[in-house]
């Protein structure tokens, strides 16, 4: 007759242990096919560890692609121009410095210009015996004569390299629009300054030589004045 109240003691113990104690439920794994045991959690550890892996890559294959970019500009910046006219440039100024030292009589050059006027346009140049005037007033008219031919001579050649400079200046703007890089667009600007530079000496060469010629033809008029100045003196003195 003892028993049965032991035996219902001892359930209600029991039953009252485990309404006290927490339920804990951990993720279970699975066993799949071949004995593997999926975790969901490590599972889901690994995706993530991958995505961020990918990322990176992602990231290194587009700095690589700018790091590449940046570097093939850097090339056309420094690729040279293709077109060079400096050597047309330097036979165009090396013929009218030709011509200009192909000046006849009075060249340019101080100490000749200074003799030359010493000797037949001033002081005894114009006041010597007859015959040395009348060789004085012919030389400088073959001074006067030889000096407006020589500047037609550098005007012939000036105008002779306006077409010249037309077909560089032509192929220097088309050098300078097709320019790949910051070199060859400056370059391309560098030879066209060196042809505008060309045609000021030109324009240079040109105006003194045709200075040359004016100057010449008035000082020998200033020449032919003094020398019938000094004439009509003679004349008068001799009566």
């Amino acid at each position: 007759m003892i028993r049965f109240p032991l035996r219902r003691a001892i359930l209600a113990g029991a039953v009252a242990a485990s309404a006290v104690a927490p339920v804990v439920a951990p993720m279970p794994a699975y066993a799949q096919f071949g004995g593997i045991v999926y975790d969901p959690t490590n599972y889901a550890s690994n995706v993530l560890q991958a995505a961020r892996a990918l990322q990176q890559i992602n990231n290194q294959i587009t700095q690589n692609q700018n790091q590449a970019t940046s570097l093939i500009n850097e090339a056309r910046n420094l690729a040279n121009l293709p077109f060079s006219s400096l050597q047309q440039l330097q036979q165009q100024v090396q013929r009218t410095q030709q011509l200009l030292g192909e000046a006849q009589r009075i060249a340019y050059d101080v100490q000749n210009i200074q003799q030359a006027f010493t000797d037949r346009y001033k002081g005894t140049g114009v006041t010597g015996d007859h015959a040395r005037m009348v060789a004085n007033a012919n030389a400088r008219w073959e001074d006067s004569v030889g000096a407006l031919e020589d500047a037609l001579r550098v005007q012939a050649g000036v105008v002779g390299n306006i077409d010249g400079a037309r077909t560089t200046m032509d192929s220097l703007v088309s050098a300078s629009q097709s320019a790949t890089g910051a070199l060859q667009a400056t370059q391309a600007g560098n030879q066209l300054l060196a042809l505008q530079s060309q045609q000021l000496a030109d324009l240079t060469a040109a105006v003194a030589a045709q200075g040359r010629a004016q100057a010449l033809e008035s000082a020998r008029n200033a020449a032919i004045e003094a020398e019938a100045r000094e004439r009509f003196r003679r004349f008068r003195n001799r009566d």
